[in-house]
C-alpha cells in the first residue's frame, strides 16, 4: 500500500503567527526551522513514498524549497490541516492508499509513530482515520494542568473505548482524576500526538462536510469525522525514553529545546 506523509503548515497561525519558521536549537546548539524539523522527521520514516510540504504562504514555500522540500501550494481559505492536506492530495493527482498528515508543529514526533500508525490503519478496515496516543506519566499530565491553569492551550488528551475507538478529543486535561500518580508513574490520561493517517475517502468526504459545532469550540480539526459518525482508530505508541510535545505557544520553544538537549538530539 503507497503512503504519503503531507505536512501542512501556515504563516498566519492565531496563537504564534509565523510559527513555522521558528528557529529552534537542538543538543550541539545548531538551529533549523520548525518546519525544516518536521520535514527531518518525516523523511526518517522507514517505507514512505511521497513527502510534501503544503502551504498557502510564499515565504513557507521558499524557506522549504531551499533545504529540498517538494511543496505543494494550497488555498488560503483552508481552516485547518485537515483540509489543507485534502487539497493538497487532490492537486496531487491519484492518490495513494493511506495519508499521513504529520502536523508541521511536531518536530520530536518519532518515525515508528508514524509506522504504528499506517501499520494499524492497515490492519483495521473499519476505520477512517487513525491517529497515535500516548500515555502520560503523572509528570507530564502535571504540565498539561499547569498550562491549562496558566491560560496556555496546551497539549490535546484523549479518551478511547475497549475497542480503541475514540470517544473524545478535548484541550482540557480528560478523563478528570488521576491526583495520586507519582511523577512517573502511568496517569489515565492520554497526550493526543498530532498526527493522522486517513483513507483517501475519509479525507476528501471532510472538506466537504463543513466545520462542526463541538470542532469549532474546541478548535480541534478531528472532532469533525466523529461528529459525521466516523470512526478513529486511537493507536497507542510508546515513547521508548522519547520526549515528545508540540510548539503550540512561544513558550513552548525553550520546552523542546531543552527536550532536544536532554535526548542529545540535533
Amino acid at each position: 500500500m503507497s503512503v504519503w506523509i503531507v505536512i501542512p503548515a501556515r504563516h498566519a497561525s492565531t496563537r504564534y503567527p509565523g510559527k513555522p519558521l521558528v528557529d529552534l536549537r537542538g543538543a550541539s546548539g545548531q538551529a533549523r526551522s520548525l518546519i525544516r524539523r518536521s520535514w527531518d522527521a518525516a523523511m526518517a520514516v522507514p517505507g514512505i513514498d511521497r513527502v510534501v510540504v503544503a502551504t498557502d504562504d510564499d515565504r513557507i514555500r521558499d524557506h522549504a524549497q531551499g533545504f529540498g522540500a517538494e511543496v505543494v501550494m494550497t488555498s488560503t481559505a483552508c481552516r485547518n490541516g485537515t483540509e489543507r492536506c485534502a487539497e493538497a492530495v487532490t492537486r496531487m493527482g491519484l492518490p495513494p492508499d493511506i495519508v499521513v498528515n504529520l502536523q508541521g508543529d511536531a518536530p520530536l514526533t518519532p518515525a515508528w509513530f508514524v509506522e504504528d500508525l499506517v501499520s494499524a490503519l492497515r490492519a483495521d478496515p473499519g476505520s477512517d482515520v487513525a491517529t497515535p496516543v500516548l500515555r502520560c506519566t503523572g509528570a507530564m499530565r502535571a504540565d498539561l494542568i499547569a498550562d491549562r491553569r496558566a491560560g496556555r492551550v496546551g497539549g490535546t488528551t484523549a479518551v478511547f473505548g475497549q475497542d480503541r475507538r475514540a470517544l473524545y478529543f478535548s484541550k482540557e486535561v480528560i478523563p478528570y482524576g488521576g491526583d495520586d500518580v507519582g511523577p512517573g508513574d502511568p496517569s489515565p490520561v492520554f497526550h493526543h500526538v498530532g498526527v493522522y493517517a486517513y483513507r483517501p475517502a475519509a479525507l476528501a468526504d471532510y472538506s466537504l462536510w463543513g466545520e462542526g459545532r463541538l470542532e469549532r469550540l474546541e478548535g480541534l480539526e478531528q472532532l469533525r469525522f466523529l461528529e459525521q459518525g466516523r470512526r478513529i482508530l486511537c493507536v497507542e505508541v510508546e515513547a521508548r525514553g522519547r520526549q515528545f510535545w508540540e510548539l503550540n505557544n512561544p513558550e513552548d520553544v525553550p520546552r523542546i529545546e531543552a527536550m532536544m538537549k536532554a535526548m542529545a538530539q540535533d
